[in-house]
Protein backbone atom coordinates (compact mmCIF):
# COMPACT_ATOMS: atom_id res chain seq x y z
CA UNK A 1 0.00 0.00 0.00
CA UNK A 2 1.49 3.54 -1.38
CA UNK A 3 0.99 6.40 1.55
CA UNK A 4 -0.96 9.18 0.56
CA UNK A 5 0.04 11.89 -1.54
CA UNK A 6 2.62 13.86 -0.42
CA UNK A 7 3.68 11.76 2.36
CA UNK A 8 6.81 10.15 2.95
CA UNK A 9 6.35 5.73 3.27
CA UNK A 10 8.64 6.57 6.97
CA UNK A 11 6.13 8.48 8.30
CA UNK A 12 3.93 5.91 8.95
CA UNK A 13 6.81 3.48 10.46
CA UNK A 14 8.43 6.16 12.79
CA UNK A 15 6.09 8.60 13.63
CA UNK A 16 4.39 6.74 16.76
CA UNK A 17 7.85 5.86 18.06
CA UNK A 18 9.11 9.48 17.39
CA UNK A 19 5.54 10.91 19.19
CA UNK A 20 6.08 8.55 22.57
CA UNK A 21 9.58 9.50 22.88
CA UNK A 22 9.66 12.98 22.53
CA UNK A 23 6.68 13.29 24.68
CA UNK A 24 9.08 12.24 27.74
CA UNK A 25 10.30 15.84 26.89
CA UNK A 26 7.23 17.39 28.06
CA UNK A 27 7.10 19.22 31.68
CA UNK A 28 4.30 16.86 33.28
CA UNK A 29 4.48 15.03 35.73
CA UNK A 30 3.83 10.70 34.93
CA UNK A 31 0.37 10.90 36.21
CA UNK A 32 -0.29 13.53 33.61
CA UNK A 33 1.73 12.27 30.82
CA UNK A 34 1.17 8.55 30.33
CA UNK A 35 -2.61 9.57 29.83
CA UNK A 36 -1.94 12.02 27.45
CA UNK A 37 0.65 10.15 25.43
CA UNK A 38 -1.52 7.24 25.40
CA UNK A 39 -4.54 9.08 23.71
CA UNK A 40 -2.14 10.54 21.12
CA UNK A 41 0.28 7.68 20.43
CA UNK A 42 -2.95 5.48 19.95
CA UNK A 43 -4.55 8.46 17.76
CA UNK A 44 -1.21 7.80 15.54
CA UNK A 45 -1.41 3.90 15.35
CA UNK A 46 -5.01 4.56 14.17
CA UNK A 47 -4.69 7.54 11.97
CA UNK A 48 -1.52 7.44 10.64
CA UNK A 49 -0.05 4.08 10.54
CA UNK A 50 -3.01 1.51 10.73
CA UNK A 51 -2.99 0.53 6.77
CA UNK A 52 0.40 -0.61 7.58
CA UNK A 53 0.56 -2.76 10.61
CA UNK A 54 -0.40 -6.80 10.45
CA UNK A 55 -2.16 -8.29 13.28
CA UNK A 56 -2.43 -11.54 12.26
CA UNK A 57 0.77 -13.82 13.63
CA UNK A 58 1.72 -17.37 11.53
CA UNK A 59 3.37 -18.29 14.56
CA UNK A 60 0.84 -18.27 17.40
CA UNK A 61 1.78 -20.52 19.71
CA UNK A 62 5.61 -20.02 19.35
CA UNK A 63 5.41 -16.12 19.65
CA UNK A 64 4.09 -16.15 22.68
CA UNK A 65 6.49 -18.61 24.05
CA UNK A 66 8.93 -16.35 22.54
CA UNK A 67 7.45 -13.89 24.42
CA UNK A 68 7.75 -15.85 27.72
CA UNK A 69 11.44 -16.60 27.04
CA UNK A 70 11.99 -12.67 26.25
CA UNK A 71 11.00 -12.16 29.92
CA UNK A 72 12.84 -14.25 31.19
CA UNK A 73 15.92 -13.26 30.15
CA UNK A 74 15.47 -9.92 31.19
CA UNK A 75 14.22 -10.59 34.85
CA UNK A 76 16.28 -14.06 34.94
CA UNK A 77 20.36 -12.41 35.73
CA UNK A 78 19.33 -10.15 38.05
CA UNK A 79 17.30 -12.57 39.82
CA UNK A 80 19.99 -15.15 39.99
CA UNK A 81 22.84 -13.17 40.67
CA UNK A 82 22.08 -9.70 41.47
CA UNK A 83 24.28 -7.34 39.57
CA UNK A 84 22.44 -4.57 39.09
CA UNK A 85 23.82 -1.96 40.71
CA UNK A 86 27.58 -2.81 39.09
CA UNK A 87 28.85 -0.03 37.37
CA UNK A 88 28.33 -1.18 34.35
CA UNK A 89 24.72 -1.02 34.69
CA UNK A 90 24.78 2.09 36.99
CA UNK A 91 26.23 5.18 35.68
CA UNK A 92 26.08 8.55 34.27
CA UNK A 93 25.87 7.17 30.67
CA UNK A 94 22.58 4.48 31.38
CA UNK A 95 21.43 5.60 34.06
CA UNK A 96 19.62 3.75 37.21
CA UNK A 97 17.34 0.76 37.89
CA UNK A 98 14.91 2.80 39.97
CA UNK A 99 11.36 3.45 39.01
CA UNK A 100 10.32 7.44 38.79
CA UNK A 101 7.02 6.51 39.78
CA UNK A 102 6.12 8.34 42.70
CA UNK A 103 4.69 5.92 45.73
CA UNK A 104 1.15 7.63 45.39
CA UNK A 105 1.09 6.49 41.43
CA UNK A 106 2.07 3.26 42.30
CA UNK A 107 -1.52 2.87 44.02
CA UNK A 108 -3.47 5.04 41.70
CA UNK A 109 -5.57 2.05 39.74
CA UNK A 110 -6.44 4.87 36.90
CA UNK A 111 -3.06 5.41 36.00
CA UNK A 112 -1.57 1.58 36.29
CA UNK A 113 -4.34 0.49 33.75
CA UNK A 114 -2.89 3.08 31.51
CA UNK A 115 0.51 2.01 32.27
CA UNK A 116 -0.29 -1.14 31.60
CA UNK A 117 -2.08 -0.66 28.74
CA UNK A 118 1.00 1.60 27.39
CA UNK A 119 2.96 -1.59 27.70
CA UNK A 120 0.79 -4.01 26.63
CA UNK A 121 -0.84 -2.86 23.47
CA UNK A 122 0.93 0.78 22.39
CA UNK A 123 5.15 0.19 23.05
CA UNK A 124 5.02 -3.07 20.79
CA UNK A 125 3.53 -2.09 18.40
CA UNK A 126 5.24 1.60 17.62
CA UNK A 127 8.23 0.15 18.70
CA UNK A 128 8.38 -3.38 16.33
CA UNK A 129 7.18 -0.68 13.15
CA UNK A 130 9.96 1.13 14.21
CA UNK A 131 13.07 -0.94 14.76
CA UNK A 132 12.29 -4.51 13.01
CA UNK A 133 9.36 -2.93 10.29
CA UNK A 134 11.54 0.39 9.38
CA UNK A 135 14.88 0.52 10.59
CA UNK A 136 16.02 -3.88 10.17
CA UNK A 137 15.13 -2.71 6.49
CA UNK A 138 16.18 0.83 5.83
CA UNK A 139 19.47 0.36 7.02
CA UNK A 140 19.43 -2.01 4.27
CA UNK A 141 18.24 0.16 1.81
CA UNK A 142 17.06 3.59 1.94
CA UNK A 143 13.80 2.89 -0.26
CA UNK A 144 13.10 0.13 2.70
CA UNK A 145 9.88 -0.99 0.69
CA UNK A 146 12.10 -2.28 -1.43
CA UNK A 147 13.13 -4.71 0.95
CA UNK A 148 10.98 -7.43 2.35
CA UNK A 149 9.88 -7.48 5.89
CA UNK A 150 12.50 -10.27 7.63
CA UNK A 151 15.17 -9.65 5.23
CA UNK A 152 18.63 -10.73 7.07
CA UNK A 153 21.84 -8.26 6.59
CA UNK A 154 24.81 -9.17 9.28
CA UNK A 155 25.19 -5.66 9.88
CA UNK A 156 21.58 -3.95 9.99
CA UNK A 157 20.70 -7.21 12.08
CA UNK A 158 23.21 -6.06 14.93
CA UNK A 159 23.08 -1.96 14.60
CA UNK A 160 19.24 -2.39 15.59
CA UNK A 161 20.07 -4.79 18.29
CA UNK A 162 22.47 -2.59 19.73
CA UNK A 163 20.44 0.60 19.28
CA UNK A 164 17.93 -1.34 20.63
CA UNK A 165 19.65 -2.02 23.86
CA UNK A 166 20.71 1.67 24.39
CA UNK A 167 17.18 2.45 24.73
CA UNK A 168 16.67 0.32 27.79
CA UNK A 169 19.59 1.98 29.41
CA UNK A 170 20.34 0.14 32.47
CA UNK A 171 19.09 -2.93 31.11
CA UNK A 172 20.80 -2.54 28.32
CA UNK A 173 22.27 -5.78 28.38
CA UNK A 174 19.22 -7.59 28.84
CA UNK A 175 17.96 -4.72 26.09
CA UNK A 176 20.78 -6.30 23.34
CA UNK A 177 19.80 -10.25 24.42
CA UNK A 178 15.81 -9.08 23.78
CA UNK A 179 16.97 -7.28 20.25
CA UNK A 180 18.60 -10.15 19.25
CA UNK A 181 15.73 -12.18 19.77
CA UNK A 182 13.16 -10.32 18.17
CA UNK A 183 15.47 -9.91 15.53
CA UNK A 184 16.04 -13.26 14.71
CA UNK A 185 12.08 -14.01 15.28
CA UNK A 186 11.38 -11.40 12.58
CA UNK A 187 14.08 -12.68 10.00
CA UNK A 188 12.25 -16.36 11.18
CA UNK A 189 8.49 -15.25 10.47
CA UNK A 190 8.92 -12.52 8.01
CA UNK A 191 6.14 -11.11 9.86
CA UNK A 192 5.93 -8.54 12.12
CA UNK A 193 2.72 -9.21 13.82
CA UNK A 194 4.97 -12.31 15.42
CA UNK A 195 7.31 -9.74 16.79
CA UNK A 196 4.33 -7.68 18.01
CA UNK A 197 3.31 -10.54 19.77
CA UNK A 198 5.93 -11.80 21.22
CA UNK A 199 6.69 -7.93 22.51
CA UNK A 200 3.76 -7.61 23.71
CA UNK A 201 3.55 -10.91 25.86
CA UNK A 202 6.73 -9.85 27.43
CA UNK A 203 5.18 -6.58 28.24
CA UNK A 204 2.79 -8.32 29.84
CA UNK A 205 4.49 -10.95 31.99
CA UNK A 206 6.69 -8.25 33.10
CA UNK A 207 3.67 -6.19 34.14
CA UNK A 208 2.31 -8.58 36.20
CA UNK A 209 5.62 -8.99 37.69
CA UNK A 210 5.98 -5.77 38.29
CA UNK A 211 2.56 -5.13 39.93
CA UNK A 212 2.66 -8.55 41.64
CA UNK A 213 6.33 -8.22 43.43
CA UNK A 214 6.64 -4.83 43.79
CA UNK A 215 9.59 -4.91 41.32
CA UNK A 216 8.94 -0.79 39.92
CA UNK A 217 12.62 -0.76 38.78
CA UNK A 218 11.33 -2.28 35.76
CA UNK A 219 9.30 0.70 34.98
CA UNK A 220 11.92 3.36 34.44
Amino acid sequence: MDPPAGRHPTIEYVAPFVVYAGMIALPLSPGLLFPIRFVIVLAVLLFVSRPYLTLHPSHLLASIGIGIAVFVVWVGPDLLFGYRHYWLFENPVVGKATSSLAPSLQQDYFFLLIRVLSSVALVPVLEELFWRGWLLRWLIQSDFRKIPVGTHQAGAFWLVAVLFAAEHGPFWEVGLLAGIIYNWWMVRTKNLADCILAHAVTNGILAIYVLAAGQWQYWL
